[in-house]
C-alpha cells in the first residue's frame, strides 16, 4: 500500500533512530533480533527481484503480490492454517491456562495467542481497534492514538489559493522545532503531502505551525542578486520559474504580492523575498486522518511487553471480551 503496488517492503538503513518511542531501548532490542538484512535474505531466497529507491527504500521490481506469495509460501511450509472470512467475536483467558476464542467459523482453543493487527490506519483495508481493545481487556496500558505519516489539510483560504498546484511536486525541507526532513512535497486537492510532509506529520500537534524551506539546497538571496545583475529587466516571476514550476512561481508570488522586473528590487528586498521562500510557514487545519495515514502513532505501552519476545508481561486476566474483527 505504501509502494504504489510494488511494496516498499523494507529500508536498508532501518534502525532504532527511525522509531518514535518514549522507551528508546525497546526498539534497539527488538530490531537486534530481526534486522532488515534478515528479511532481505528471505526475499532473495524466494527469488523476488527488487531495487533500491531514495534513501534506502526497497521495492519489488514487479508487484507487491510477490511478497504476499512469499508470506503465504512460508505459512504453508510451517503448516499454518489460514481462515479467511472469519470474525473473532470473543476472547477468554482460561483459568487452567490457555485461551478460548469464539469465531464465526467455530470455537478455537490455544496455549498461546499472538495478536498481529497493525494500527488504525487505512480502515478500508480492514484496520480496527481490535488489538488495543484486547490489550485493555488484559489490563495493558494503551497510549493516546493519532494518525501519523499522513497528509496535511490546509485552512480554507490557503487551500483555495494553492488549488492550482494540485499534483505538483517539489523538493523541500519541512521542519517543526528542531526536527526536519528533506524530501519532496506534493500539493493535493486537500492540502499538502509527499515524503517530507508525511515524515514531519508524526511530530505535529493541532495548532502547530510547519516551516517549509522551498529551496533547501540554495542560498536564494545570492541567486536573486546574481539574477538581477544578469537579467535586470526580467520579471521576477519568470526568474523564479527557473527554480520551480511556472505555476508554483506564480502562485507563491501572488501569495506574497511579488511582481515586477528584477531591477526594481534592492538587495535588502531580495533578501526578504528569499526569506519568505526559505521559511514558508503553514498552519495545517488538520490531517487526512486514519483514512490515508500509513501508520498509527501511539499504542500499547512498550513497558507492557518483552522487547525480545513481545510477550505480555502482566499475568493473564480471566475475562472475556466481545469483538467483531475479521
Amino acid at each position: 500500500m505504501s509502494g504504489g503496488g510494488r511494496c516498499n517492503f523494507t529500508n536498508i538503513y532501518n534502525g532504532p533512530d527511525n522509531f518514535l518511542s518514549t522507551n528508546k531501548h525497546f526498539s534497539k532490542s527488538a530490531l537486534s533480533r530481526y534486522k532488515a538484512a534478515d528479511f532481505i535474505e528471505l526475499v532473495e531466497r524466494h527469488g523476488v527481484e527488487f531495487h533500491e529507491k531514495t534513501l534506502g527504500q526497497l521495492f519489488c521490481n514487479e508487484s507487491s503480490k510477490e511478497i504476499l506469495q512469499l508470506l503465504l509460501t512460508e505459512c504453508d511450509w510451517a503448516g499454518t492454517e489460514i481462515r479467511t472470512e472469519t470474525s473473532v467475536n470473543k476472547v477468554e483467558a482460561l483459568a487452567d491456562g490457555g485461551y478460548r476464542l469464539e469465531t464465526t467459523s467455530g470455537e478455537l482453543q490455544c496455549q498461546s495467542l499472538v495478536i498481529a493487527t497493525g494500527g488504525l490506519s487505512i480502515p478500508n483495508g480492514g484496520a480496527t481497534s481490535f488489538a488495543y481493545d484486547l490489550a485493555r481487556q488484559f489490563g495493558m496500558e494503551v497510549t493516546e492514538l493519532q494518525a501519523a505519516l499522513v497528509p496535511f489539510t490546509l485552512q480554507p483560504k490557503d487551500l483555495e489559493h494553492f488549488k492550482p498546484l494540485s499534483g505538483v511536486s517539489h523538493p523541500v525541507t519541512a521542519r517543526i522545532g528542531k526536527v526536519s526532513f528533506r524530501e519532496n512535497m506534493l500539493f493535493t486537492h486537500r492540502g499538502i503531502s509527499g515524503p517530507a510532509i508525511l515524515q514531519i506529520s508524526s511530530y505535529w500537534q493541532p495548532g502547530t505551525e510547519v516551516t517549509i524551506d522551498l529551496f533547501p539546497e540554495l542560498d536564494l538571496t545570492d541567486w536573486l542578486i546574481q539574477a538581477k545583475a544578469q537579467h535586470g529587466k526580467a520579471d521576477i516571476v519568470n526568474q523564479l520559474a527557473q527554480l520551480m514550476s511556472k505555476r508554483m512561481s506564480q502562485t507563491f508570488c501572488e501569495l506574497w504580492n511579488i511582481s515586477g522586473p528584477m531591477n526594481q528590487f534592492d538587495n535588502k528586498k531580495l533578501a526578504a523575498i528569499a526569506d519568505q521562500f526559505h521559511n514558508w510557514t503553514v498552519k495545517p487545519s488538520g490531517t487526512e486522518g486514519y483514512r490515508t495515514a500509513e501508520v498509527t502513532l501511539g499504542g500499547i505501552v512498550t513497558d507492557e511487553v518483552s522487547s525480545k519476545t513481545f510477550e505480555a508481561k502482566k499475568p493473564r486476566v480471566c475475562t472475556s471480551w466481545v469483538s467483531a474483527w475479521t
